[in-house]
């Protein structure tokens, strides 16, 4: 196997993982109240709501707005079907990715700007909808996790254009 057959290797294997992990977080938003439930169940089975009191209490408080959203107001959860959805189609880009990385590099760059807006919107958003801080910790997580392994990912891809011997596309004729 060549060195560059063993890089796009590689860059597909990452991109995979990736996808993987995207579209496992979307499709948890679909079984939003039933997750909620089981969570709660969780914790007042086990010791970790004696350990973690606060986050049994979020957790109680979350059940209670998305029961209470759920028997009255079920349309409101209709976000978090889009937000699954969202994730999705996010995913479905990534095929370009998995093609023909160093065409569709721009795929990786655009994710990696959406993970950096992550964690604006959780510093903003999170304190207006009274979301508790260290929830919002947990929500930046996902942004930074996530733009780890699409580093990688954009590294390698950058050392495959090398190996091709291809322009760096940076500059856009006009």
């Amino acid at each position: 196997m060549s060195e560059r057959s063993a890089q796009l290797r590689r860059i597909r294997v990452w991109v995979v993982v990736f996808v993987v992990c995207l579209v496992l977080s979307g499709l948890t938003a679909f079984p939003l109240v039933h997750e909620v439930h089981w969570t709660q169940a969780l914790l007042r089975n086990t010791p970790l709501g004696e350990w973690l009191p606060g986050l049994s209490a979020w957790i109680g408080r979350a059940r209670d707005g998305l029961d209470s959203a759920d028997a009255d107001y079920p349309f409101l959860l209709y976000g978090t079907d889009w937000l699954a959805f969202a994730h999705l189609v996010i995913a479905v880009a990534f095929y370009g990715v998995v093609r023909d990385p160093v065409r569709n590099v721009w795929v990786v760059e655009f994710a990696m700007i959406a993970c950096a807006g992550v964690i604006p919107v959780a510093l903003i958003c999170g304190p207006v909808r009274g979301i508790p801080f260290w929830w919002s910790v947990i929500d930046m997580s996902f942004g930074v996790f996530g733009v780890l392994p699409l580093y990688v990912v954009r590294r390698k891809i950058k050392a495959l254009e090398k190996m091709a011997g291809a322009p760096a596309p940076d500059v856009v004729p006009a």
